[in-house]
């Protein structure tokens, strides 16, 4: 007879941390549910060999209808960790190696025959201690010529993994359900941190943040609604486990984010005309919540076109400049693409709803805007939404994930990049600004550009008129 208790290791991913691990499946759990199987086969056997013997009229008439089936509810398999001194100093390089070739987005000089040919070198030796191991895969991950590529010890990657957005110590995970949607699960919960000490498990359901179902909505915008000022309480529900109860609960704010959004309102030269001056200096957790604030308040103050200053925004969550970047793209356009090895990683990103501004902005940046801050402008520069005035941006346009090995340890693997919309691969070009000062073009919005850049020293430089008329027929500009 086949047996039904068969143990697999599997692959788990979280969002943006890919921290890819492989896991023994307790037997414990399956040995008990093959009883359970034969035990209920057993009673369905004997059943029906009840039914049989009676008359047809007899068992139809004396056995009443059969109850609605029961939704049998289960709960995950317990996951048993494989202690780090049951995995060999080899067998760890040779992890590291096959997330590498997975994962590795690639360059000129890699191949996977090369990097083949770079596992047979390595793994000639023998390799007596954990610390050469590590030392090993640090040669190893340093041959790309990546720089962004890297290892992270234990100790590292641990304070990675504690990484938190929520300001109450969670990580949240987005899973799919059974009707289509999804169900944000507790990954990790910071040991003694607010959530943990309120009673929050690793493994719970979060149900509602403040009484606000949270079905269906992404783990950065729930993270963003449990944030807030430090000391003040958040309620939330969660469901602990699969088939645990559903409990309401206090959390006291701890850590929490600074709020990246600095914004004020200026009048133009002809007294008739306001300038919302924003800037986003960092993004971060708080930069979609707050900047929505910050648009509000200068649209009911009578802004008519908008100042967003990237300059020296060196990044951040790549996921808050998405979600910002929506914030000013019809419904339908693309924000950016995303490139890869991984067919899940080749992706066009695009905006779902209407914009909340659709005034004219200027978008200026320089040689530190870089990373989300780029998808930032070259979202709005190619959907024709800005124009960018200063410098060259810097180029970053690399996406890593982390990936944790068995002894704790883990890699940090360039696995994709971000090209525009305009499918300008943004790594190592950057993007070229409009312009480096405006041209003084008599179209009324363009005079109140040139006043702002003047009013904010950006650099004077000699631009040309082919490039004027470039920009102004691509976007349908008015000029004269």
């Amino acid at each position: 007879m086949a047996s039904c208790c068969v143990s697999s290791p599997y692959i788990s991913s979280s969002g943006d941390l890919h921290r890819n691990r492989i896991k023994i499946t307790g037997n414990i759990n399956n040995t008990s549910r093959c009883l359970e199987r034969l035990f209920l086969r057993g009673i369905a056997g004997a059943l029906s060999c009840v039914i049989f013997a009676f008359p047809p009229s007899l068992a139809a008439s004396s056995i009443p209808p059969p109850p609605p089936p029961i939704e049998l509810c289960r709960e995950d398999d317990v996951l048993q960790e494989m202690p780090p001194e049951a995995l060999t100093n080899e067998g760890l390089v040779e992890e590291a190696w096959e997330v590498v070739h997975d994962s590795f987005l690639g360059n000129p000089s890699w191949s996977p025959e090369k990097w083949l040919e770079k596992k047979k070198e390595i793994l000639q030796e023998n390799i007596q201690k954990r610390s050469r191991a590590h030392d090993i895969i640090r040669r190893m991950l340093a041959s790309l010529g990546d720089p962004y590529t890297r290892f992270l010890s234990p100790t590292e990657f641990a304070k990675m993994a504690r990484y938190d957005m929520t300001g109450i110590g969670i990580n949240l995970r987005e899973i799919p359900d059974d009707y289509g949607s999804t169900k944000l699960k507790i990954l990790g919960v910071i040991l003694d941190g607010p959530a943990h000490s309120a009673g929050v498990r690793q493994g719970d359901e979060l149900l509602s943040v403040n009484g606000m179902d949270v079905k269906g909505k992404s783990a950065f915008d729930v993270s963003s609604m449990l944030q807030g000022p430090k000391e003040t309480f958040v309620n939330i529900e969660v469901k602990h486990g699969n088939c645990g109860p559903i409990q309401s609960i206090r959390v006291q704010r701890q850590l929490v984010a600074r709020t990246p959004v600095f914004y004020r309102l200026e009048k133009g030269d002809d007294g008739s005309s306001f300038i919302g001056y924003i800037h986003i200096k960092e993004f971060n957790a708080l930069a979609r919540k707050d900047l929505l604030t910050a648009l509000k308040r200068l649209q009911d103050s009578g802004a008519s076109y908008y100042v967003l200053d990237l300059r020296d925004n060196l990044g951040g969550l790549v996921e808050a400049g998405i979600e910002v970047a929506k914030l000013f793209l019809n419904n339908g356009e693309t924000v950016i693409y995303t490139v890869g090895r991984d067919p899940q990683i080749q992706k066009s990103i695009v905006a779902e709803t209407a914009p909340l501004v659709t005034a004219p902005v200027i978008v200026l940046v320089n040689n530190r805007t870089a990373s989300a801050s780029e998808i930032v402008a070259a979202a709005l520069h190619d959907n024709c939404k800005a124009v960018l005035v200063g410098e060259r941006t810097f180029g970053k346009g690399l996406i890593q994930s982390v990936f944790e090995l068995h002894d704790g340890s883990g890699v940090v693997v360039t696995i994709g990049k971000y090209v525009s919309p305009s499918r300008i691969d943004i790594n190592g070009n950057g993007i070229q600004p409009d312009f480096s000062r405006l041209p003084g073009l008599t179209s009324a919005p363009i005079i109140i550009f040139i006043q702002v850049l003047r009013e904010y020293e950006v650099k004077h430089q000699d631009f040309t008129l082919s490039v004027i008329g470039d920009w102004a027929w691509r976007c349908s500009f008015p000029i004269e």
